[in-house]
Parts: structure tokens; sequence; C-alpha cells
């Protein structure tokens, strides 16, 4: 190849190198780690890879950048932003014909749909042709006719405007309520029954129903898909994909978790704590040097004519240390406490002995709900829901728990101990007793308090976070998975 025609080949590939450039930078603002070496096995990836076909694009950009399964979901928001298909035919809203689908929709459709048409496109059909056509679509699972269709229900339901301030899932309301997929559902299920040659068995008939629902389902994502294609074309890329960001599984608050992103959590939780036992046990293994020890510098000093140039430490003897785990489980730091908890026993073999309590105003033991337990979120509901934690009304009154605790454990805490105190320190303005927490601390090993507010919270209100942290070797701001990760090797 010439400079000439170098040249040229970088000038051809240019927009796509710009393309993925900002992909690759709003990765990394969406949270997911992708390093310099990445970034250039990805861009040599695509030279193999026809952008044309958009599945293997998209694969092939995955295997390069993507490293946590937890992070696919985001990868695929960014992909389908910065990689939908945009053209002329995405720059008028208004619903004219010049909106329709192109001809290589049309050109994907059957014959008989073309037909059903009336030879003007899809454009002349009738509400009543075009739900036919659906009703036949979903029938045979025609995919060629479903993505048409969905381009069309959007063109005439989601009434979309140029620069209009609406989210995609009003437009996508809008969409499937002028669909009415409930009652095409119960259509279909009618008439695979009168097709069946006898009556449908309760199995055969809810494998077809699940079947109708899959359909569905990818009818939808065909449909987000398009409003999607849309607004990036009305709005712009970068804008696009700012509104859409989610944070990582990692980084969500556990205090403000959705229904969805605590399922996220739960899956995100076990590979988590598989790295940390491995790297707590290396850290174990390998620990640092452990103080200076004179007398044996200086007698090795003595081959180097009395100057110690060859200083010797003692080495630290690893143990395991014990675990006491306070953790405040009212409100919404119920989340938190309980993601802590499934951690830490998840990380037991790695503590010579766990022990946790929980309170609200009162202070109960629930050690005996982990013992012998093989699922730890079996345990940590019966937590939630079996724990005598009530003492006068249910408010958080953290120092008749921590007198509690004192009164019955408080001479179980030794030198071996590590005590976790969980909670945000909302005292409800009742007595704080810290200087349990002080004693604690002269007993104890180590005491931290993980908070799962802003550091910004902390001391305003009833908060009282910072008198308990006085008398503890740490106080941390743990909101998200990430902070806990970080704080998990102080306790080695």
């Amino acid at each position: 190849m010439t400079l000439t025609d170098s040249k040229s080949a970088v000038n051809d590939d240019r927009p796509l190198l710009g393309l993925l450039s900002g992909f690759i930078e709003e990765l990394r603002n969406a949270g997911l780690p992708v390093s310099l070496t990445e970034n250039l096995d990805a861009m040599e990836a695509v030279t193999h890879i026809p952008i044309e076909d958009r599945e293997a694009f998209k694969y092939a950009l995955g295997a390069t950048l993507v490293k946590n399964h937890s992070h696919w979901r985001a990868f695929e928001v960014v992909f389908e932003v910065y990689f939908s298909l945009r053209g002329p035919e995405y720059e008028i809203f208004d619903g004219d014909t010049s909106a329709d689908a192109p001809v290589e929709d049309d050109a994907e459709m059957s014959g008989e749909a073309q037909a059903s048409g009336g030879g003007g496109g899809m454009s002349a059909l009738t509400p009543e042709q075009l739900a036919e056509m659906l009703f036949k679509a979903l029938m045979q699972g025609d995919d060629a006719m479903l993505r048409a269709l969905a381009r069309q229900a959007v063109i005439r339901f989601a009434g979309m405007e140029p620069g209009r301030p609406v989210g995609g899932t009003y437009y996508l309301y809008r969409t499937l309520r002028n669909l009415d997929l409930d009652g095409l559902l119960d259509r279909l299920m009618e008439a695979t029954r009168d097709d069946a040659p006898g009556d449908l068995s309760p199995l055969e008939e809810r494998l077809e129903r699940d079947e109708f629902n899959d359909r569905m389902d990818r009818l939808k994502q065909e449909i987000e898909s398009e409003i999607r294609r849309r607004l990036v074309a009305d709005r712009g890329v970068e804008a696009m994909a700012k509104t859409l960001r989610k944070p990582l599984p990692e980084d969500v608050d556990f205090m403000h978790a959705s229904r969805e992103e605590m399922v996220n959590l739960r899956k995100a939780i076990y590979p988590l704590t598989r790295k940390l036992a491995v790297r707590l046990a290396r850290k174990r293994r390998h620990g640092r040097k452990g103080p200076l020890d004179f007398r044996n510098t200086m007698r090795h000093s003595l081959s180097y004519g009395g100057v110690p140039a060859e200083p010797k430490f003692r080495f630290p003897r690893p143990a395991k240390p014990e675990i006491m785990v306070v953790a405040d489980i009212s409100g919404s730091v119920a989340a938190f406490a309980r993601f802590t908890l499934h951690l830490v026993y998840a990380l037991s073999g790695q503590f010579s002995k766990v022990r946790s309590f929980v309170f609200i105003d009162g202070l109960d033991e629930v050690t005996r709900f982990f013992d012998g337990v093989e699922d730890i979120g079996e345990a940590v509901h019966r937590v939630n829901t079996e724990a005598d934690v009530v003492w006068v009304d249910g408010h958080s009154d953290y120092g008749h728990a921590f007198g509690v605790f004192w009164e019955k454990y408080g001479k179980e805490v030794g030198p071996k101990t590590t005590v976790l105190v969980l909670g945000d320190a909302r005292n409800n303005y009742h007595a704080s007793q810290s200087w349990i927490i002080k004693e604690l601390k002269h007993r104890a090993r180590k005491v931290f308090w993980l908070n799962p507010e802003p550091r910004a919270y902390w001391d305003t209100g009833d908060s009282i976070v910072g008198e308990y942290g006085t008398w503890c070797e740490g106080v941390f701001e743990v909101r998200n998975l990430r902070q806990l990760e970080a704080f998990v090797e102080n306790l080695v």
C-alpha cells in the first residue's frame, strides 16, 4: 500500500474512529474500566468486522471492552445510542410520508404484508389493517414484519416532535397503549385454541402463552430501539447517552436502589465475595514486614564492623480476627445492613469467628440464623423478619441498643475482636451512650463505623456519627458495593 493509499484509508475510517472514540469515552463516563490497551484492541477488532453486521460488531466490541458480566447492560445501552441506525428518514418527526419506513424495511416484509397495504406502503394501512398485520406477524413469529410494524407503530402512535423535552418512556407508553397488547394476547390464545386438534392441556396452554409473550417482548424491544434511534437523531448522541446513563451495580446507592437495581446488586455480590476472599487470603499470606527487631539488627551488624547495614524485622504472625457486626436495620439503612451482613458471612472463612447483632431500639443476636446455612440470602431474610429488635416504639435508639450490647456481650469483646457498627447514627435525639464505643475501643482489636449516608449529611439533624466516630479506628462512607469492597481490606 502506498502512502497515498494509507492516507485515503485513514480519511475513510475517520468518522468511524471518531464515533468509537466517543463511544469509549461514554463507557468510561458510565463507570466501565476501559484501559488504553483495551481501546486499541477494540479498534483492531472492528477492522475485521463489517459495520453492516450490527450483531457481530456489537459482540466484537463487547469482547474487548467488557470484563464484568454485570457491566453488560450498561454497555448495551451505550452501544444502542452510539450505533443506532441514523439517516435522513429520522430527521422529520411530524408523521408525513417522508418519515415512513424506508424501502429496505418494506422489502423485508412478506408479499402478503405488502399486498395488504394496497400497494401504497404501510402508511396507507388503516388502524384495523395494521392491527391485523401485527396479529399475523405475532402468530407466525415473523421478525422482519415485526420490525417494520414496530417502526410504523412509533410513527403513528408515539407523537414524537423535534426538540420536545420528553423521555423515551412516555413515547413507549403511548405506542403500547394504542397497540393494546393485552387484548392481542387474548386473541392469539383464542386463535391457538381454535386451531388445535383438541383441547389444550394446562402445560400446552402455558407454553403457548410464554411463546407469545416472548414474541411481544421482542416487539417491545424493537419499538424501544426505534424510539431511541429517533431521539438520538433529534437530540444528538452525547445528550442521549447522558440521559440514559445509569450507575453500574457496584455504584448503586444502597439507600435509594430500585427493585431492578436490588436484583442486580444481589447478582453482583457473589463474584465480589470470591474476589475479596482471594485478596484477603493473599494479603494475610504475604503480609508486610513487621516492626524493626533492634537486637537482631545489632547482632548482624557485627559482620559489618558494627554498622547496621542490614535491618532485621519481626515478621508478623497473621491471625484470623474475630468479627462482631452490630447493625441498625431500621428504615432505609436496612438494605445497607443486609448487603454488608451478606458480604461478611460470605467471607466468614477468612475470620476465626463471626457474630452478628441487629437493632432498632432493642438489640438481638442473630448469629443463629447463619449457623450451618448455605443460602446466606435466606438467613438475611430471616434476620429482617424474625429478629427481636423493637423495645418501645420501633424508632432508632442507638444509646439503648449499645447499652444492651454492653451489658450482655461486652465482656466477650477481646483483643482479637474487630467490631463493625453499621448505621447512619440518626438517634432521634436520644442519649448517645458514646462511652460504650470508647470502652469497646479499649477492649477490642479495632472498632469501625460504616455509614451509608453521604459524608455531607453526617452530623446534621439528629445524626451524631461524629460523637461516636471519635472513639472508632475509622468511620467510612459506604453507600455502594464499590465502597464496601474498598473497606473490607481493613479487616485483615
